[in-house]
């Protein structure tokens, strides 16, 4: 049985959750055959060097030289490349697996925009991505890639979730900064 789909993207980052996500659309979506046109895509954005560093190398204030260290940049860049390459080996393994012909995207840059622009220029039918598990204070500080990309993304997006998530309560929050609030007041009164 074929499907009316064209392509699908994948969006990886090397976590469980999105190696769920491309699992789950091995599974559940139907593609047209390859001879028509259909293709899964496995994409993956990998962070600037700066971005991945938290630093951004420039200028020294007030008129100082220029401050680029090019042995530095190009570690970081063999070693970000060294993670993409296992990310895309781990997803190539699922899908050789499940007997899958995908073909592999890597774009740089901020992965919330550049998800959402190689689906725009790939006309993708479909984005499937992982819903990482942040609690609520990590996510008001991150911010969530799979959110803004349902809001964003020129077409349908499915988010997986991992059905052994915990889901926390509403005041989860409130929760959290209690306990650590309590257990720094510990910590002080033994200090």
């Amino acid at each position: 049985m074929t499907g009316t789909l064209n392509c699908v993207v994948v969006a990886v980052d090397g976590s469980d959750e999105s190696m769920n996500a491309l699992k789950w659309a091995i599974d559940n979506v139907t593609l047209r055959s390859a001879e028509d046109g259909g293709s899964f895509v496995v994409l993956h954005v990998q962070s600037p060097p700066s971005i991945a560093v938290g630093i951004n190398p420039g200028s020294i204030p007030f008129g100082g030289p220029s401050l680029e260290v090019p042995a530095f940049a190009a570690a970081v860049a063999a070693h970000q490349k060294r993670i993409t390459d296992a990310i895309i080996k781990h997803a190539l393994e699922i899908t050789t697996q499940n007997n899958v012909d995908v073909k592999t995207h890597i774009v740089v840059g901020d992965p919330k925009d550049k998800i959402c622009e190689v689906v725009d220029e790939m006309h993708a039918d479909l984005l499937v991505m992982g819903n990482r598990a942040f609690g609520p204070i990590k996510r008001m500080f991150l911010g969530s890639v799979s959110k803004y990309c349902s809001n964003h993304a020129s077409c349908p997006v499915v988010i997986v979730k991992d059905p052994a998530e915990e889901h926390l309560p509403a005041d989860a929050g409130a929760q959290i900064f209690t306990t650590w609030t309590e257990n720094w007041m510990k910590f002080v009164k033994k200090w």
